[in-house]
Order: structure tokens, then C-alpha cells, then sequence
């Protein structure tokens, strides 16, 4: 009696044993089918998934995400636009002091988050395409148009077989005189939208998040968004302490009927990362004082 208990016990374990290793092994074959579904789609632009997404431009996308943090300010009077410099290499030339933001003619400029060589191609796009605006109509070209002149370039690099995406990310900042001053972003499929403050490049999330708390719309002046911009760059960047040659600052105004863009000095950006140190100071003194 004790010998058909012993083998019953045996089978109904080899049993459960049998069972367990046909669930792993299903669970092994989907995913591996998921797998090969993934890499099937993920070789060409121009094919969908069965999910109905191409995988190529959101891999661009991915890209974009782990470069620099890019963020622009729209303010009553102007424009800031703040980049995270990587490569801060002191046997730099001067005299190509930035790295991240371009100057594209009179009225605009961008900064760009992704693959830099791509970005070159784009900026050279970007000029041409406002030269011959110019030299067709004698005026600048409007800020949207340039911008989405600029976005079907992009768009028919996801169309066609045997090219890629561009993976870049771009914040453009202008003035012209249908709109006043206008800040918009593109992104690597060709898409484009107009924003009063926004971000690219990596942690954009969170700095997303915090121009929605930090940013007043009617209130808002120059001064205080180049201090909005080095607030949510200390805060999100992966450093332990916000020096100038780690950022670089752009602003668009206008003065006396022209656009005039200046990229700030280290001096300009050391007293402005001196300033924000000096309001954080106070802040934890009187958080300390309340506790």
C-alpha cells in the first residue's frame, strides 16, 4: 500500500514537472516570435509593423533622447534657448564657441538634440531654403513655413527605401512679422508644432514638467526665463555642479526694428548660474527656519 502511494506521488510530481517546462517553453517560443516579428519590420523605413509602427523613426526618436538637453523659452519680449555642451574639451578653438545652437539668418536660429552630423545637413537645408525664399520675394521667410519646408525633408526620409531617418531633434526660434517672436520643434518623422516652452534631448520629461509649473505666460520677460532655464538645468542635468563651459545660452530680441540673437559669454553665464546658486541658498534657509 505504501509502495502505490509512493509511485502515485511520483507520476502526479513528474506531471506537474511536464507541465511547468511546457509553460516555460510556450512562454520562451512567444516571446522569441515577438522577437522575430520585431526584426523583420525593423530593418526597413518603409515597411509597417502589424502593430502599425516603423520601428526605424522611433529608433531616431531613441536617439534623440539620449543626446543633450535642449530647451527654448518664449517670453513677451524675447526668446531664451539653453543647451547642455558635452564635449567641453579646453583645447577647443574659441572661436567656435557654440555647439549646439546656430544661427540660420537674421530672424532665426536652432538648437538641435541627436546625431550632429545629421544636424549640420539639416542647418545647411534650413539656410538654403530661407536664401532662396529671400532671393525670390525679397523678405525674410516666415518662421512656420521654414519650419515646415523643412519638416518635408524630414517626412521623405521615412518614405523611401535604402535611406534613414535623421535622427535629430531641432527647437527653432525666430521673429517675423505675421507672429512676433515663435518657437517651435520638429521631430526625426517629420512632425512639427509651435510651443510657448518645451524641451529635447535626454531627461526632457522631467524638464517638461517643471517649465509647466515654473512658467507664467502674461508675466513672463527675458530675465526671467534665462532664470527658469538655468533653474531646470541644474535640476536636470547629470552633473554635480552647473559650471558655463557645461551650458550655453542663446536669446532673440528686438532692437530698434532688427532681430538681434546673441549667444551669452561664460562671464554672462557664470553671473547667471551665481545668481540661481544664491536663490537655492536662501530657499534652504528658510525651509531649514520653518522646520
Amino acid at each position: 500500500m505504501q509502495f502505490q502511494i509512493r509511485e502515485h506521488t511520483a507520476v502526479s510530481r513528474t506531471k506537474h514537472e511536464q507541465q511547468q517546462f511546457v509553460s516555460v517553453s510556450q512562454l520562451n517560443n512567444v516571446h522569441c516570435h515577438s522577437l522575430n516579428m520585431s526584426r523583420r519590420y525593423d530593418t526597413r523605413t518603409t515597411i509597417f509593423s502589424p502593430e502599425g509602427r516603423l520601428y526605424q523613426v522611433e529608433y531616431a526618436m531613441e536617439a534623440v533622447g539620449h543626446a543633450g538637453i535642449c530647451l527654448g523659452i518664449l517670453a513677451n519680449d524675447g526668446i531664451v534657448m539653453a543647451a547642455e555642451r558635452r564635449n567641453t574639451n579646453k583645447l577647443l578653438d574659441d572661436v567656435f564657441a557654440s555647439e549646439k545652437i546656430y544661427k540660420l539668418h537674421e530672424d532665426f536660429a536652432c538648437s538641435v538634440a541627436g546625431i550632429t552630423s545629421d544636424a549640420n545637413v539639416l542647418t545647411n537645408q534650413l539656410r538654403l531654403i530661407a536664401q532662396r525664399y529671400l532671393l525670390q520675394f525679397q523678405e525674410p521667410i516666415p518662421c512656420e513655413q521654414l519650419v515646415s519646408s523643412l519638416c518635408d525633408v524630414k517626412q521623405y526620409y521615412t518614405q523611401f527605401g535604402g535611406q534613414r531617418p535623421f535622427g535629430v531633434s531641432i527647437l527653432y526660434m525666430g521673429w517675423d512679422r505675421h507672429y512676433g517672436f515663435q518657437l517651435y520643434q520638429s521631430d526625426p518623422s517629420g512632425n512639427y508644432s509651435g510651443w510657448k516652452a518645451t524641451c529635447i534631448g535626454n531627461n526632457s520629461v522631467a524638464a517638461v514638467s517643471m517649465l509647466k509649473q515654473e512658467y507664467k505666460e502674461e508675466e513672463m520677460t527675458l530675465e526671467d526665463a534665462l532664470k527658469i532655464a538655468v533653474k531646470v538645468l541644474d535640476k536636470t542635468l547629470d552633473i554635480t555642479k552647473l559650471t558655463p563651459d557645461k551650458v550655453e545660452f542663446s536669446t532673440l530680441t528686438r532692437e530698434n526694428g532688427a532681430t538681434k540673437m546673441k549667444i551669452l559669454g561664460a562671464k554672462e553665464v557664470e553671473a547667471l548660474i551665481q545668481e540661481h546658486e544664491q536663490v537655492k541658498a536662501e530657499e534652504a534657509k528658510k525651509t531649514a527656519t520653518k522646520k
